[in-house]
């Protein structure tokens, strides 16, 4: 199987556990944020390259809930799109992907909160991994059609996309710093908080447990992509990923980040 990245150079994030639950509301001042590990600045999606803003990504876990938080430098925070499940990649936003071994979920969000949601599973596997089963993805349901990937031909073949598919109990935020949509003073940026009930990752597990086992991994893609791109002669290809793909498609699961998790008190770290 050819893929475009190299399995050798993905990086390694280890989230860290935590023992009281996290109140979402976009503040990342929280004392477990500030104690928690930030991943490196992402990169470029396609070349690799050092982006002209900074974007990272933190994750804590205890037995309910994997949080992820975004840390996203902008100078001029902007966005349009209000309605759940608009094509949030049309306004600058951050994305989170989360593999299992036949089946990926995808979610956007843009600097209002609005979210994009869809959950694929590779076609080959929809009937061997028993999802014809499930009567959430029966291919009758509206909002079902084939997806062949963006930019990368996956020698896989394709997904079946469920683009009416709400990931259960999922709770977020997003604090701006500065002014949204107010380009006469210079922003800081914004940040993101998610919450994302293990309950509701039972199709992605396959037997995997949940919550995680100490020292398990799973594969994750977290990435930024943007309206501009940085002036020549920058390699900008306007997506920024922590793992880059080096071509422009993020489905590409063999590419995402490797998330260990531990059951070290992220305090005690």
């Amino acid at each position: 199987m050819i893929i475009p990245c190299s399995k050798d150079q993905l990086p390694l994030y280890t989230a860290y556990y935590l023992d009281e639950p996290l109140e979402i509301n976009g503040d990342l001042t929280k004392p477990a944020w500030q104690k928690a590990q930030r991943s490196a600045r992402f990169r470029d999606l396609v070349s690799g390259e050092r982006t002209v803003h900074d974007t990272r990504v933190a994750l804590l876990w205890n037995d309910d809930y994997l949080y992820v938080a975004y840390y996203i430098e902008e100078p001029f925070v902007e966005a349009s799109l209000l309605e759940q499940d608009s094509l949030i990649y049309q306004d600058n936003d951050v994305e989170l992907f989360i593999a299992g071994p036949d089946a990926y979920y995808e979610l956007e969000i843009n600097a209002h909160g609005t979210i994009y949601e869809v959950f694929f599973i590779w076609e080959e596997a929809y009937e061997r991994a028993g999802y014809s089963q499930m009567p959430e993805f029966a291919l009758a349901r509206e909002g079902v059609r084939e997806f062949d990937g963006v930019g990368f031909k996956h020698p896989r073949g394709k997904r079946i996309g469920f683009w009416n598919w709400d990931f259960p109990g999922l709770k977020k935020a997003v604090f701006v710093d500065g002014s949204l949509n107010d380009n006469a003073d210079r922003d800081r940026g914004w940040t993101v908080e998610l919450a994302l009930p293990w309950s509701g990752m039972q199709a992605l597990a396959s037997g995997r447990s949940l919550p995680p086992a100490e020292g398990d991994i799973w594969r994750m893609d977290f990435s930024r992509f943007n309206q501009y791109k940085e002036a020549a002669s920058a390699k900008d290809s306007g997506g920024w990923a922590l793992s880059p793909h080096y071509v422009w498609d993020s489905h590409v699961p063999e590419c995402f980040a490797k998330v260990q998790f531990s059951r070290e008190s992220v305090f005690e770290r």
